[in-house]
């Protein structure tokens, strides 16, 4: 608290003393100072008072990134996913202030199957796939509404243009369609159980609603086998669509792991 707060030690002691008498003392639960470690103990009866989201807490342990500037280092020991590409700080400037100002911006982009080109495009929201991020816009080139890897972005800049009542979000049918997925565990699997629990499964059932627009990205992050029969092989496919119909008419179909098998 003293190194996070920028707290005298006398303050937070106050503070530890006050939550103690308030908190603690009715619920009948513990948080012993311990001489030993110069720390205060929770015991086995210790409950929060305060509820959190368990991924929030995860990101700041595991990377300190809700810590004060002079502590952003992680707070247990912990690796995360490497990042293979970096975003541009200015380049992520432009294009969140175009999607809060709902403004037009030309960028340089690089595909794998046009190459280079200069783009018109009306940026709405971002997307993290959980390999990179993108950006979701109405792309005038083509004339319709599509994804942009923001790792592929350069010099974007505003221009004099508003964004048409057409190129608006609410005209993204994709992205407002809400398909619900029902995955279990994958036929192939050994211990079933095991995939039930991990991933807190209904009557061996979880079912996910997702916008239309990344389920494929979450099918493929998550390997679900969304072949007709559960029939792809490996370790890595423990889970498995079983209402594929759910798909119909899903863009990004293509990158669905064994989708139309």
């Amino acid at each position: 608290m003293v190194d996070t707060f920028s707290l005298s030690v006398a303050a937070a002691t106050r503070d530890l003393s006050n939550y103690r008498e308030r908190y603690l003392t009715e619920r009948k639960q513990s948080l012993e100072f311990d001489q030993t470690t110069k720390s205060y103990i929770a015991d086995n009866r210790f409950v929060p008072l305060f509820e959190h989201k368990s991924i929030e807490a995860l990101s700041m342990l595991s990377s300190g990134q809700f810590s004060s500037a002079e502590q952003d280092t992680a707070l247990i020991p912990s690796e995360l996913p490497t990042t293979l590409n970096e975003i541009e700080p200015n380049l992520l400037g432009v294009i969140t202030r175009a999607i809060n100002l709902q403004r037009v911006i030309s960028i340089e982009y690089r595909s794998h199957s046009s190459g280079f080109k200069v783009r018109d495009i009306a940026p709405f929201a971002i997307v993290n796939n959980g390999l990179r991020w993108h950006i979701r816009a109405y792309d005038r080139d083509r004339a319709r509404f599509t994804d942009f890897v923001l790792a592929r972005i350069s010099n974007p800049f505003f221009v004099k243009s508003n964004v048409l009542p057409e190129e608006m979000p609410d005209h993204d049918i994709q992205w407002n369609r809400i398909v619900e997925l029902e995955l279990q565990p994958h036929p192939n699997l050994s211990n079933p159980e095991t995939t039930e629990y991990e991933f807190n499964m209904d009557n061996g059932v979880l079912r996910v609603r997702l916008r239309a627009a990344v389920a494929g990205y979450v099918l493929r992050r998550w390997n679900v086998d969304c072949s007709a029969k559960g029939t792809l092989k490996g370790s890595a496919y423990q889970l498995w669509l079983r209402n594929s119909q759910a798909l119909y008419g899903v863009e990004t179909l293509s990158i669905a792991p064994g989708y139309g098998e």
